[in-house]
């Protein structure tokens, strides 16, 4: 049986549709049936959506309230967005000036949080081979003098401290003052940790304070272009300064 279906299938014609009539070329390509069938679903979609959207309609509650019915409104049936009150020239300036009131703010605060880190940190980083240690260089008159130089002398501290660069203390103190020294490595690696984070608090308020001040500097430019005339861009704004304007020159009366 599988064979004989096997031969019947082999004398069956293809089904071919025709083509568009040469003296129909004028009209298009002939729509085919997998065409008609795309057409009548994207057309029966669009009339469901349709029946769905007036059934909406007719059961909308009418006392129903959207924020946006605010700065909205439908005129002969269609939608209309109504633009918001504009400010005049001098609101704008003065808005202008509490924005660069508050950002100058806000970078005061920031420089004073810096300063007390700053303060309070030794920039101790490791240094790699393209960048220079730290130097503390000392002047002496002649050779011989440098020959002879001796640093825990001239830094008033034991020699096993000359290497420090930071809490270097004298004698006199390590001879009056109890010194706490902690060799534990837990304690040690907990001081490094924390002064990691420090030094990435200042980091961050660093480049917090830059952002700040390049915004004082763009509300600042904003503010001076508010009325002040023709003028020509010089320079475009870029994310580390702002635009560049010219005036034209005017002799004064």
């Amino acid at each position: 049986m599988s064979a004989f279906t096997k031969a019947k299938k082999s004398f069956q014609k293809n089904h071919k549709e025709r083509g568009q009539l040469q003296k129909r070329n004028k009209l298009g390509l002939l729509e085919k049936h997998k065409d008609y069938v795309l057409r009548a679903r994207d057309y029966h979609k669009k009339q469901a959506s349709l029946k769905t959207l007036k059934e909406k309609a007719l059961n909308r509650n009418p006392d129903e309230f959207y924020f946006k019915m605010v700065n909205q409104k439908t005129k002969d049936g269609v939608h209309h967005k109504t633009t918001g009150k504009k400010h005049a020239a001098k609101q704008l300036k003065t808005m202008k000036s509490q924005d660069l009131s508050y950002f100058n703010t806000k970078r005061n605060t920031e420089m004073k949080k810096i300063e007390k880190l700053q303060a309070n940190l030794h920039l101790l980083e490791d240094h790699d081979d393209e960048t220079p240690p730290n130097q503390h260089i000392i002047f002496v008159d002649n050779k011989k003098e440098a020959r002879a130089f001796d640093a825990a002398k001239h830094f008033d501290t034991l020699p096993e401290l000359v290497s420090r660069t930071y809490n270097r203390p004298k004698l006199d103190t390590l001879q009056h003052e109890p010194v706490c020294a902690k060799e534990d490595k837990k304690t040690l690696k907990k001081l490094a940790k924390r002064r990691n984070q420090c030094y990435e608090e200042l980091k961050q308020r660093i480049e917090r304070k830059e952002k700040m001040t390049l915004m004082v500097q763009k509300l600042e430019l904003q503010k001076h272009l508010m009325g002040k005339g023709h003028k020509r861009k010089v320079k475009e704004e870029t994310d580390e300064q702002p635009a560049v304007y010219r005036w034209k020159k005017k002799r004064q009366k």
